[in-house]
């Protein structure tokens, strides 16, 4: 296969980047460093230096991949609260870019969602024709993105396929800013600093590991069905068990601190993952203490 993957050198990215070179597929990465580590790209990957908010349509006639694979993506909920029209400049433009320069060759696109900032509060574990409720921009941009992936579908006789991540953690996940709240924890029990849990700690998220999530991507980009999945796990995990978790991976017997939880926090958060099973053949099978093992053993080197 003659892959893009856009976002190539973050963190999700470059696990899929790694996966896909390591099975012999031609790689080429588009990424614009912001965030990305030009060291985290695989020599035997192609690095091109790009913006996804400018059009790609040159870059694709050269590379003429089979699929793309779109992750690059402003993923800051504060930042697309405080600035939404650079988030969707990222989100839905850039998104749009990719679509529009996959039609000229016919490329399969992957389109990197997320769970929880779409559907909102769950009362049972999220499924793919439930209610969307975003409450940030940053969850409208990719439900928009979801919509634009799924018109070209429709207008272009494509199968393009959205992604709907839960909370996903694993090695190469920055442990400063806006990171997930996995390599926080591990990253503050690292450097001996207290780990602050807002509200009572019962709020419950879905742990995905990376691993799993490149295996979800792997078999998006491979065909099949196209469509909208949830990449889950289909179990809750409070944010005190993911803590204690976290503890025991780091070896460590410091305590939290509580601190007052924070306005529009979801509760609850879980995605059912039974649709990508059936029609992708996707299951995550990485147990929480072993990715916490992996991630921890990466962190702390």
């Amino acid at each position: 296969m003659r892959a893009i993957v856009t976002g190539g050198a973050g963190f999700i990215g470059s696990h899929l980047v790694e996966r896909l070179v390591a099975r012999g597929d031609a790689v080429h990465v588009v990424d614009d460093l912001s965030n990305g580590k030009r060291g985290n790209v695989p020599a035997a990957a192609t690095l091109h230096v790009r913006d996804v908010r400018e059009p790609l349509d040159d870059l694709v006639a050269l590379v003429r991949p089979d699929a793309i694979a779109h992750l690059a993506a402003q993923v800051d909920v504060r930042v697309s609260v405080a600035e939404p029209a650079r988030d969707a400049a990222v989100n839905v433009v850039g998104t749009v870019n990719v679509l529009e320069a996959a039609r000229t060759v016919g490329a399969r696109v992957v389109f990197a969602s997320t769970g929880g900032a779409i559907y909102g509060e769950c009362v049972r574990p999220a499924r793919e024709d439930d209610p969307r409720l975003p409450l940030s921009p940053y969850g409208t941009s990719k439900l928009a993105g979801e919509e634009y992936l799924a018109s070209f579908s429709r207008l272009h006789g494509a199968a393009h396929v959205s992604l709907r991540f839960g909370n996903v953690y694993g090695p190469r996940q920055d442990p400063h800013g806006e990171a997930g709240v996995v390599a926080i924890f591990l990253g503050r029990l690292r450097d001996g600093e207290p780990c602050r849990i807002f509200g009572d700690g019962t709020q419950t998220r879905d742990y995905v590991f990376v691993g799993d999530v490149v295996q979800a991507v792997t078999a998006a980009l491979d065909g099949g069905a196209g469509g909208t999945f949830n990449v889950g796990t289909g179990s809750e995990t409070s944010v005190l068990e993911l803590y204690e978790a976290c503890r025991a991976a780091a070896g460590s017997d410091a305590r939290p601190v509580h601190e007052p939880a924070r306005a529009g926090e979801l509760a609850r958060s879980v995605l059912d993952p039974e649709l990508a099973e059936r029609r992708l053949g996707f299951r995550a099978t990485t147990p929480l203490a072993e990715g916490l093992a992996l991630t921890w053993a990466w962190l702390k080197d």
